[in-house]
């Protein structure tokens, strides 16, 4: 059931549908962790580096390190803020992957925008919490990296889930649905931090988790009532 969904959502990455999508998902992503390092690097250089006048090459070498860590914050946070940031146009893609291979069923119906972006909003600050976590462990190996794929497994599978069965009915049969398969839900979970820890590709992921958690919920509500899903070919 995952790896098929998987498999069906990789298969979409690059299709026509999709392509403006994975470019406003890199454009906006790129935009705000752009925003957040000159904000940053701008608060040290303008409040903490005259505090150290006495010692320019403290200063210095603390602005470089700010730099430094951005970029290396970075690369745990472009992941979960593309995920984040995609919210606003989710619908888009569920509904693409929804017309290419389940065009007989009835579409799903979008969420209205303010929840969409309080849900976003909500999924930002919980997920970027656990990557800073993460990233904070960064001198214990291994530690660091369990850390990082257990609790995004787990964030991510539960919100990316959610959103999809909740284009076919409400808050409430969707937590039913998510709790009843929620080890199903923390494996596909997986599927998807193991796709956002491999650099530049990892751009990608608002598309891979919506594609999979549409193919998924397909599939969980299709056994729940006791038939089989038929997607389109790929």
């Amino acid at each position: 059931m995952i790896i098929e969904s998987a498999r069906l959502a990789a298969n979409q990455l690059f299709a026509a549908e999709f392509r403006h999508l994975f470019w406003k998902s890199i454009g906006i992503t790129l935009l705000v962790l752009a925003a957040a390092w000159l904000v940053l690097e701008a608060l040290v250089s303008t409040l903490l580096a005259p505090l150290l006048g006495p010692w320019p090459w403290l200063a210095t070498a603390l602005v470089w390190l700010t730099g430094a860590g951005m970029f290396v914050g970075a690369i745990f946070l472009i992941a979960p803020v593309s995920a984040a940031l995609a919210g606003v146009f989710q619908d888009e893609i569920a509904a693409a992957v929804e017309r290419r291979h389940y065009p007989a069923d009835a579409p799903g119906l979008p969420l209205p925008l303010l929840p969409s972006i309080w849900l976003s909003a909500k999924f930002l600050a919980v997920v970027a919490a656990a990557n800073i976590v993460a990233l904070l462990l960064v001198l214990l190996p291994g530690i660091n990296f369990a850390v990082f794929f257990v609790v995004n497994a787990y964030l991510i599978g539960r919100e990316y889930f959610q959103f999809a069965a909740m284009r076919f009915g409400g808050e409430q049969r969707a937590n039913a649905l998510r709790r009843a398969n929620a080890t199903t839900i923390f494996l596909a979970g997986l599927v998807i931090t193991g796709f956002m820890a491999v650099p530049l590709l990892n751009l990608a992921t608002p598309l891979f988790a919506t594609a999979l958690m549409v193919h998924l919920h397909k599939r969980i509500a299709a056994r729940t009532h006791g038939r089989a899903p038929l997607p389109r070919a790929a």
